[in-house]
């Protein structure tokens, strides 16, 4: 899991530092993780998943129904 949130999310390249918004925004990082995962209509990477999700709006709905 820590590989693909530092690929996929490119959790190294965060520079957000100020008071609990790190830990905030890992925690969503963690929950968009969770969700692409179950989903299992879609094939590809962590990577390909959550830009599919990103552009197509109709596949959101699916990974957030999942």
């Amino acid at each position: 899991m820590h590989w693909v949130l530092a690929l996929a999310f490119r959790e190294y390249h965060s520079r957000v530092r100020v008071g609990h918004t790190a830990e905030n925004l890992a925690t969503l990082r963690h929950l968009a993780f969770n969700l692409l995962k179950r989903e299992k209509t879609a094939n590809g990477g962590m990577h390909a998943k959550r830009l599919e999700a990103a552009w197509d709006q109709n596949y959101l709905l699916t990974v957030l129904k999942s």
